[in-house]
């Protein structure tokens, strides 16, 4: 699992984040980035020793994202990273330590915590689905449902969380959805394999994706051999017959509105993925705080 902070997005977002909490010294009339409350209060000299943990349960991620967040504020700041991202902790298990100017690290507690309670809270909520469809040995995908500007950090949390990356954006994989397909020849139903085929020759490098709601529809696409199928909204006696039907053609994915209760019956019909959008749009927040360990 590759660090997210290698990402040019990543270093970038932190950027717009640290702006956007401590002033932009070249767009404002600041003299540089200022966390007001500190400067008046602390003493410029001031050092301690702080550490981030979870008040719940949880499966680490963004740890390297407060890390940089740290560094970023100021660079003499020591960073030890306790549990890396991945890690299962308790509540009150530290996550981070780090050591350094008072002030420093007080100017980056909101922003670092900002970035890894939501992660946090992807990667433990993508770990609960692949626990739950483990035996099936079922991929879990994430989707482009993500917040705008950070979906480099959603996408690797759902990494950290034991699930796997659906297509990055839109210019990786051709996935012809409802909408697509309702303007090509009018949606023929009959006619899924002529939109795979035209799709591979105006993108012949990608991998093609069809969305497929019957089983006639399924049967249409896999006349053309498409890699993937998508299985929308399936009873899951619908999904087991395409399954059987794609069987060393096509790999099979079952999304729509999943939930955890649903996952180990939909797992069970032999899809080679379920996609989520709730990964990432409903995962709400973990409960990181930053606390003095000395002063």
């Amino acid at each position: 699992m590759t660090d997210v902070m290698r990402s040019p997005r990543a270093r970038a977002a932190v950027r717009l984040a640290l702006d956007e909490d401590l002033g932009d010294a070249v767009r404002m009339s600041f003299r540089r980035r200022c966390d007001a409350t500190s400067e008046a209060l602390v003493d410029p000299s001031a050092r301690a020793v702080g550490e981030i943990y979870s008040r719940e349960p949880c499966v680490v991620a963004g740890s390297t994202v407060a890390a940089a967040v740290l560094r970023a504020v100021d660079p003499r700041i020591h960073v030890k990273v306790l549990h890396p991202d991945g890690s299962a902790v308790k509540p009150g298990e530290p996550i981070l330590e780090f050591k350094g100017r008072a002030r420093s690290i007080l100017a980056a507690e909101r922003t670092a915590l900002n970035f890894m309670q939501r992660m946090c809270a992807t990667a433990t909520l993508t770990r609960r689905f692949v626990d739950a469809t483990r035996r099936y040995g079922t991929l879990i995908l994430d989707t482009r449902k993500t917040t705008p500007g950070l979906r480099v950090f959603e996408k690797y949390a759902v990494l950290c969380g034991g699930g796997a990356n659906h297509r990055m954006g839109m210019y990786d994989r051709v996935l012809m959805k409802d909408n697509h397909r309702r303007l090509w020849k009018g949606g023929d139903p009959d006619r899924l394999d002529q939109a795979v085929l035209a799709a591979r020759r105006a993108f012949p490098r990608l991998e093609v994706e069809v969305e497929v709601e019957s089983l006639r529809e399924c049967a249409s696409a896999l006349k053309a051999r498409p890699e993937w199928i998508m299985l929308d909204n399936m009873s899951c006696a619908d999904m087991r017959a395409c399954v059987r039907m794609c069987r060393g053609i096509s790999r099979t994915e079952a999304s729509g509105g999943i939930t955890l209760e649903r996952a180990r019956e939909v797992a069970a019909t032999g899809v080679t993925a379920i996609s989520l959008g709730c990964l990432t749009h409903s995962q709400g927040s973990v409960d990181l705080t930053l606390e003095w360990k000395a002063v």
